[in-house]
């Protein structure tokens, strides 16, 4: 009985099974006429496969076939993070390459859509104030907050801040504008303004060789991370106010009414592999992360070439066979690469949103706003949170979980639709100099 079924559910899955038994030749007609995104009960793509197995060949022609990276598995890996496991340098740096590149497609893409809905919207200013909190004692008092300064005009915004960016309780302090202009091509619509040096950036559309083999020994000397804010458990109850007569808390924030609510089950669940690494690589790549995360690229020092990360041996090979791998629970994958390292740890958080039903501007048209805006790391999570189905209204105050020990909350203050915003504040001042690495990770 097994046999029949692992027979009949390995017919559904051919380009896996070719994967799995190693034939390059089989994959090579299969791939022109399967889906080569399609997910098996583990929610392994082709491509995952590929990667566990270390069938280099089949991973490059999967990718030359436009192999989707950016995609998980039941587990939660993307192909890329078990690409590090495996330790083969080469198939990391091929997958970091092919996801840039596909996350680059996306957003052009999307960005027709996005520069006519810019169009269609009022232009207005707006202020979204960051308030960063700790549960943890003396945190808070050096956590920072900012004012963020939005304009829009047209298809063209501009955001000032003085929080450069905020990442594992180190963050950055400036006097920072960040200008879209949705009406130049993809690779001047983009520039970040460095206003206390009279300087400017237009962040590039594509990365240097350099800068690619710098993230893969990135990747490969440090722990694979998975963190996400689990939003299936989530509920919204109303927020009560008064200590006898209980009552709904409705208040005002800025000019805005605003109803209240507690978020319920917001979970922040946070994993880490570090199988690929030895006790030897934890101690010695502190220094390596340091030098690299600040910035400074491991480029040519005295005219020799940086010295690269080496690939790991392979692990040993799987002696699963495809008939045991398909067989096997949803969510029970056998072992196909290195034993895992294996520790995630969740946190639960106690969050409140306040819905207005007078702000101007609708919840869809904040998010066309913030996917332009969306290189800092802050305000990309301020988007996955927007994304949820939020109660009636729009958010004008919120709380999210930044880190598992930091949260933010966010109050958009000011809101106001204008005809006279100055066209030259989404232009380069001319006494400004430009330097393509002054923000060397955008």
């Amino acid at each position: 009985m097994p046999m029949i079924m692992a027979q009949e559910e390995g017919e559904k899955y051919p380009i896996h099974r070719c994967i799995f038994q190693g034939s390059v030749k089989t994959l090579s007609s299969l791939i022109k006429t399967y889906d080569i995104a399609e997910k098996d009960k583990q929610g392994n793509t082709p491509l995952h496969l590929a990667v566990m197995l270390g069938r280099k060949e089949c991973v490059q022609l999967l990718l030359a076939h436009g192999a989707p990276v950016k995609v998980k598995n039941l587990a939660g890996w993307s192909p890329l993070a078990e690409a590090i496991s495996y330790g083969d340098r080469q198939t990391i740096s091929s997958l970091v390459r092919k996801l840039k590149q596909q996350t680059r497609e996306q957003m052009e893409e999307r960005r027709p859509n996005l520069v006519a809905a810019l169009h269609q919207m009022g232009d207005f200013y707006m202020e979204l104030k960051w308030d960063f909190q700790s549960w943890v004692p003396l945190v808070s008092r050096v956590l920072p907050s900012d004012i963020c300064k939005i304009h829009k005009s047209g298809a063209s915004i501009r955001m000032d801040t003085t929080l450069v960016d905020f990442n594992d309780m180190r963050w950055e302090r400036g006097d920072i504008s960040f200008i879209f202009n949705g009406d130049q091509k993809p690779g001047h619509s983009l520039t970040v303004l460095d206003n206390k040096a009279k300087l400017f950036q237009r962040v590039r559309h594509k990365e240097t060789e350099l800068e690619i083999e710098d993230e893969v020994d990135i990747l490969m000397s440090s722990d694979i991370m998975a963190a996400q804010m689990s939003t299936k458990g989530i509920t919204f109850s109303r927020a009560q106010t008064g200590w006898i007569f209980r009552e709904d808390k409705r208040e005002m924030v800025g000019a805005f009414h605003a109803d209240f609510y507690q978020i319920n089950g917001m979970v922040l669940e946070s994993r880490k592999r570090r199988e690929h690494l030895s006790e030897e690589d934890l101690q010695k790549n502190k220094a390596i992360m340091e030098s690299l995360t600040k910035g400074s690229s491991q480029s040519f020092k005295n005219g020799e070439p940086p010295l690269r990360r080496a690939s790991l041996n392979p692990p040993p090979e799987s002696n699963i066979t495809w008939d045991e791998y398909i067989i096997a629970p949803p969510g029970q994958c056998p072992l196909l690469g290195r034993n895992l390292v294996y520790k995630e740890s969740s946190k639960s958080f106690k969050a409140t949103v306040a819905m207005s039903p007078d702000f101007p501007l609708t919840v869809d048209m904040l998010l066309n706003v913030l996917e332009v805006i969306t290189p800092f790391k802050h305000l990309s999570k301020l988007r996955q949170f927007v994304l949820m189905k939020l109660p009636p209204g729009f958010p004008v105050k919120i709380d999210i979980p930044i880190l598992p020990t930091v949260t933010a909350k966010i109050t958009f203050q000011e809101f106001a639709f204008r005809n006279d915003i100055d066209p030259e504040l989404f232009q380069v001042p001319s006494d400004y100099f430009e330097d393509p690495m002054r923000f060397p990770d955008l």
